[in-house]
């Protein structure tokens, strides 16, 4: 570090257990750049501020998550058309001297699943939650082309903005209907460290179907141990963490993302 060392951040609550500064700070240091990458914890309400301190102190980059995502969308200078689209925010960049809003979720997302051999063209895919995360996961679905998106949701606001992103490929279930779909989603915080549970019922998972958890803190959540014990394709939340990452340090740095890098700093 020197006084030349750009600082990039992420924003949270919790915020300590996140694996972000590992998996950025490697890619900077694989890119040969002069950035650090350190975890912040911000509690819930004071987004404003962060996004505030991160124009007083210059900061070069900022990744938003729980319970920030949506708050952000409405402090930024500006949102790209996905942010917008969704109405959350997880990553911030820099345009001169306009904050821009982006969404990765969405396209790690589809990058995350691609790269461990999921097609998810015509794909019939579940996803449980419809908060920020969830509605990012449902239109990376869209876009790369899945014939129906299930959406199992508790509350009645959220799901009808996630049904809203397609009408016509958007439909809200109940649990059940989770045994259909070829490729199955928890975008809930359900089976992170303080929060037990499998999100889906083990009984409707086939070993036929694609499992993934957007939670990585356990690797291995109660859901996607369920799933690899009926031979499923199990994908934990590393790959959804890295591959959004990746495309958040390409909109900071201009520079392409090495992804080998992060992969293994994730891993390790």
């Amino acid at each position: 570090m020197s006084g030349h060392t750009r600082v990039a951040v992420v924003i949270g609550d919790p915020v300590d257990h996140s694996k972000s500064p590992a998996v950025h700070n490697a890619a900077f240091a694989a890119s040969g750049l002069d950035w650090v990458f350190v975890a912040l914890r911000v509690p819930a309400g004071e987004a404003a501020v962060a996004l505030a301190a991160m124009r007083t102190m210059g900061l070069a980059g900022m990744s938003v998550t729980m319970p920030h995502k949506e708050a952000v969308a409405g402090l930024v200078d500006r949102c790209a058309p996905l942010a917008s689209r969704l109405g959350a925010v997880n990553c911030v960049a820099r345009d001169g001297d306009l904050l821009v809003g982006h969404n990765t979720d969405a396209s790690g997302f589809v990058s995350w699943v691609t790269h461990a051999g999921c097609r998810l063209d015509g794909a019939v895919v579940a996803v449980v939650g419809a908060g920020g995360a969830a509605r990012a996961v449902i239109a990376g679905a869209l876009d790369a082309g899945a014939a129906r998106v299930f959406i199992v949701a508790r509350s009645p606001q959220r799901a009808a903005a996630a049904v809203a992103l397609d009408s016509s490929r958007c439909v809200l279930v109940d649990m059940q209907r989770v045994a259909e779909a070829s490729v199955v989603v928890n975008a809930t915080p359900v089976g992170m460290a303080g929060s037990p549970g499998l999100g889906v019922p083990a009984s409707l998972l086939r070993p036929d179907q694609v499992v993934a958890d957007l939670v990585y803190h356990p690797v291995e959540t109660e859901l996607l141990r369920a799933a690899r014990e009926i031979g499923a394709v199990a994908l934990d939340g590393r790959g959804m963490l890295v591959h959004q990452a990746a495309h958040a340090f390409a909109l900071w740095t201009g520079v392409d993302p090495p992804l080998a890098a992060m992969l293994a700093a994730v891993e390790t």
